[in-house]
């Protein structure tokens, strides 16, 4: 059954409105998605959606009349609004909004219940402050073959909506935890025996001699400081990508691209 609201003081867009800041968040357990195609990433995932507010005139998109015909045929499940263009504006955090946004619930993970192949490959985020770095470090780990994302205490919120919107869905289908402490991954990755590469510059060798065909974890740091010397005294290798020019650093995302290419080619034989 598809309500309406139209009411910019109705209870539920003030709520979905205090979604927008981080301590709502974690209150409610629950963040934004916007837009169809991470509607879709979620219907298509497991993760658990509470509500859904489309505009009516974007109907008109056969796309989003198929996503709405999808949402009404979940039995109940999932409680659906056609709001008012007012209200949907006052709820959208995008500047070209599509007419379609879920609140969805946070899905906590627990280091020891992450499933791990044989010769896992995952990523650590250590502080890394930008929203849109974390987003396109997520969905390049997905694309490059990682089995899951471990974020330090420091690190933006996963939920923030630039950071969501940035992850094009890979944050549905890849295991992430947050809020990790230093010694509960060093002692994860010692249980599972996981191998900590780190980048640094100075004591590091360049990136494509290493062997990344073993399980381990690449460390990618803070945008000003980088890595934090907690992680740099657990490494077990340190790495470094040449650089031509006067320029001294790489955009975290960007380097985080192209060594996590150098660990998918090796470990898929690409020549």
């Amino acid at each position: 059954m598809i309500e309406s609201i139209t009411s910019l003081q109705n209870p539920l867009v003030k709520r979905v409105v205090n979604l927008k800041q981080k301590k709502y968040r974690d209150k409610e357990n629950l963040f934004i998605a916007e837009g169809m195609r991470l509607v879709e990433d979620i219907l298509r995932s497991k993760a658990e959606i509470k509500y859904v507010f489309f505009v009516k005139s974007s109907l008109e998109n056969q796309r989003m009349a198929k996503i709405v015909d999808s949402l009404c045929i979940c039995n109940g499940k999932i409680k659906l609004y056609e709001v008012s263009l007012a209200v949907y504006e006052k709820m959208a955090e995008t500047n070209e909004p599509q007419g379609i946004m879920a609140v969805v619930q946070q899905k906590s993970y627990v280091l020891n219940e992450f499933i791990l192949p044989d010769n896992p490959f995952l990523i650590v985020l250590d502080n890394v402050q930008d929203p849109g770095n974390i987003g396109t470090i997520i969905r390049t780990a997905e694309a490059a073959g990682c089995h899951g994302v471990i974020m330090t205490k420091g690190c933006a919120d996963i939920y923030s909506g630039k950071t969501v919107r940035a992850t094009m869905g890979a944050m549905f289908r890849l295991p992430i935890i947050s809020n990790v402490l230093y010694d509960e991954i060093f002692s994860f990755l010692k249980a599972k025996s996981i191998e900590l590469f780190t980048t640094e510059i100075t004591n590091g060798v360049e990136y494509y001699k290493e062997n990344y065909v073993l399980p381990l974890a690449l460390v990618f740091g803070n945008e000003g400081n980088g890595i934090s010397t907690e992680m740099l005294s657990k490494s077990n290798k340190k790495i470094y990508i040449p650089m031509g020019g006067l320029g001294e650093s790489l955009n975290v995302g960007v380097a985080a691209g192209i060594i996590m290419y150098e660990v998918f080619r090796q470990r898929n034989s690409i020549a």
